[in-house]
Parts: structure tokens; C-alpha cells; sequence
């Protein structure tokens, strides 16, 4: 099978799970509970907005390698916290149409590696469910456990 042939199955999965996400977010505001607010946020922005960082991702307390780590001026840094990882956007209101337009191309690339597992693991006219089975597992892998490390806590 051509893997052209599979490009409309490819977007048209990738539509559903964008319409069928924003669902769940917007209507149904199933990941409500994922984020929750600072205690005295404003203090806590005025402080991130005075150091001015760039965009990106920061952790706190920040340290070079595992040498480091066994220093105790490090170590007492980990002891007294707080530890946390930061991510600064751009300033700004967010751009949702940008963010929409990558959530949907990310989807895409989801639908179009399933797509490619299943063109190189099945023959041609394979049982439905079989194929279901094949591209559903690695969706799943690419959706739901993209984030399993975030909520894992340190030890």
C-alpha cells in the first residue's frame, strides 16, 4: 500500500482528536485541576519580572552536573527548597490561534506515525480492529504518556 494513500486517515484522525480535545478542555474542562495557582503569586511574579528572564525553561535550584550535586552548598539548597521548574513565555497575552495551529500540527504528526507503524507492521486489508489496535496503541503512547514524568515526584 502506497503511503500516500494513508495522508486522508492521517488528517482526518488528526482533526478528530483536535475537535475531540477541545472538547474535553473547553467544554468540559476536564484538566481543570492540573494546574494550580502560587500562594502570593504577585510577589512571586514581581520577582521572576526583576530578574527579566528569557523565554524557556528554568529550574531551581540549578546546578551544572551530578559533581555539583554532592557539594553542601547545593545540598543545603535542596534541603531548604523550594524546587521547582519554571517555564517563562513570551510576554504578552498568549496567542491562542499559534498554539491551536501547533496542537493541531503535533497531532498531525501523531496520526502520521501511527500511520507509519501501521504501514510497516500490517499487510494490506488487515483485520479492522488489528489496525485499530496498532495505530490506537502508539496514539495512546504519543498522547498519554508524553507527560507521566511531570507529575512523578522527586525523591
Amino acid at each position: 500500500m502506497p503511503f500516500g494513500s494513508l495522508w486522508i486517515p492521517v488528517i482526518v484522525s488528526a482533526a478528530v482528536v483536535f475537535v475531540g480535545s477541545s472538547i474535553l478542555h473547553m467544554a468540559l474542562r476536564y484538566h481543570r485541576a492540573d494546574h494550580k495557582a502560587l500562594p502570593e503569586e504577585d510577589a512571586i511574579r514581581e520577582a521572576i519580572g526583576k530578574a527579566n528572564p528569557a523565554p524557556g525553561l528554568y529550574f531551581t535550584p540549578y546546578c551544572t552536573d551530578m559533581k555539583q550535586m554532592r557539594e553542601p552548598a547545593m545540598k543545603e539548597k535542596f534541603e531548604k527548597g523550594p524546587i521547582a521548574m519554571i517555564a517563562v513565555s513570551p510576554k504578552g497575552v498568549p496567542a491562542l490561534p499559534k498554539q491551536l495551529a501547533l496542537w493541531f500540527a503535533f497531532s498531525v504528526l501523531v496520526s502520521f506515525v501511527a500511520a507509519y507503524v501501521a504501514r510497516h507492521t500490517l499487510q494490506p486489508g488487515a483485520d479492522g480492529m488489528l489496525v485499530m489496535r496498532i495505530t490506537g496503541t502508539v496514539a495512546f503512547a504519543a498522547y498519554g504518556l508524553s507527560h507521566v514524568s511531570d507529575s512523578m515526584p522527586s525523591p
